[in-house]
């Protein structure tokens, strides 16, 4: 198998900076990836307490073991893609994996081993991908209710501004602060892609984008790896790692029908192994080495409880991000920026309802909106969130739930959908019609 760095690691090069092989001792989690308290937060408790023991110091298993060791390593296959792409030059590059996924890897002309081992990986399902169950999984992701994505919307986003790994990533690649309305864009774009049906297809569109996302987080790892250097490795582990996504993929997959069981909607072990396997073949298609893919939604719980509870941060670049978008969306006139900051209260005990005071206060500490009221509003949207979920109990009762929930998953997540089309217009007003994943194509030069 090609890769862009030897493994196990050469000699000047730091100890853990190589992949994992079968039968190599395990490296412990990086220094910060310690358990915090920070974390552990009622709504944490609520959405696993019915499932798995929660506590300050998580269960450790051999997944979360192994979770910790890929914290130390990116993606084997589309690292050595980059590494490749280096040589021929990035434009050459990316028009052969283009032309290769539009037309399959024997269509492209003398293409680098390295591509033609990521297209015998992508081209091959694992074994234990099942489409029907796959489909179904998506159907009961999207049958969730509202309130259910957003608690894992607003989670994503504790993660990637307060959590030390994607807070750091983000904050140095400045993508939220010079290139925001894209961001946004291909954020909201792909969220709503994932959820089409057929996405799983090799020809997809959906498939594709799934593929251009993993190329351009490749490129920003090997980037900032070289930014950074060793001191910071050595701290915080590799940017962007292989157990990252793959605990990123659990909390997007599971919190929705998570929340909605906690709120008395309750859904199956089977149901819930069904959500999961959706999101992992997703993982899988974004470089999750396979024997960190839990098969079962359980398996996942426990990763998931272990990666949120040593999330670390806030870092130096959580200031710095969220300081850059009071910037963007606060008035520099006093009384008007009050009036603003009114205004987002009830947007932030929102949040503080969904995540947790403790995180809502780490998010916003040094900016702004530090001392921004979350009362009565978190009150107010716990009542709300509750009532939210009522409701899709109420609706599971009355006559042709089945025949709605399969128009529900027809066309998508019809939230999603929502969102890109608010997000398409500020980018539009902003000159941006449309990304194709490439904003990194340049960072690694």
């Amino acid at each position: 198998m090609p890769t862009a760095m030897p493994s196990p690691a050469e000699p000047g090069r730091h100890p853990f900076d190589h992949y994992h092989r079968r039968g190599m001792p395990l490296r412990p989690g990086p220094e910060a990836a310690a358990p915090s308290p920070l974390w552990l937060t009622e709504p944490h408790h609520r959405l696993f307490s019915p499932w798995i023991p929660v506590s300050a110091v998580p269960e450790r298993t051999a997944l979360t073991a192994l979770f910790d060791d890929h914290r130390w390593q990116g993606d084997e296959l589309m690292d050595a893609v980059v590494s490749a792409f280096g040589r021929v030059g990035m434009p050459r590059g990316r028009r052969m994996l283009d032309q290769a996924l539009d037309r399959g890897i024997d269509a492209v002309p003398d293409p680098p081993d390295e591509l033609v081992e990521l297209f015998r990986h992508l081209d091959d399902p694992p074994e234990w991908f099942d489409a029907r169950r796959w489909e179904r999984g998506r159907r009961l992701w999207i049958g969730s209710s509202l309130s259910g994505k957003l608690t894992m919307l607003f989670s994503d986003a504790m993660g990637t501004f307060v959590g030390a790994e994607v807070s750091s990533a983000t904050g140095q690649t400045r993508r939220f602060l010079t290139d925001f309305r894209r961001r946004e864009l291909e954020t909201a774009t792909w969220f709503h892609d994932v959820t089409l049906p057929g996405g799983a297809d090799r020809h997809s569109p959906v498939f594709k984008s799934i593929v251009r996302v993993r190329l351009m987080h490749a490129q920003a790892r090997l980037a900032l790896r070289r930014a950074w250097g060793d001191e910071h490795f050595a701290r915080h582990g590799n940017p962007v790692s292989n157990a990252m996504t793959m605990g990123a993929a659990i909390t997007f997959g599971l919190f929705p029908p998570l929340f909605d069981h906690a709120h008395g909607r309750r859904i199956t072990p089977a149901d819930l192994d069904d959500v999961m396997l959706y999101w992992a073949y997703i993982a899988h298609l974004m470089g999750v080495t396979d024997e960190l893919v839990p098969r079962r939604a359980l398996d996942g719980l426990h990763l998931a409880h272990h990666m949120i509870l040593t999330a670390g941060g806030p870092t130096p670049w959580t200031a710095v991000t969220v300081n850059a978008v009071c910037d963007r969306v606060l008035s520099p006139r006093p009384v008007r920026r009050r009036l603003q900051l009114e205004a987002l209260a009830p947007l932030f005990g929102l949040l503080s309802a969904l995540t947790g005071e403790s995180l809502v206060r780490a998010l916003l500490r040094g900016s702004p909106l530090a001392g921004v009221r979350l009362q009565p509003w978190q009150a107010v949207a716990e009542a709300l969130t509750r009532l939210n979920v009522l409701q899709r109990r109420i609706g599971d009762r009355l006559p042709g739930a089945r025949r709605r929930r399969e128009r529900r998953a027809r066309h998508g997540d019809v939230w999603q959908r929502r969102a890109v089309a608010a997000v398409a217009e500020r980018a539009r007003r902003s000159g941006i019609t449309a990304s194709p994943y490439d904003h990194h194509d340049t960072s690694v030069a």
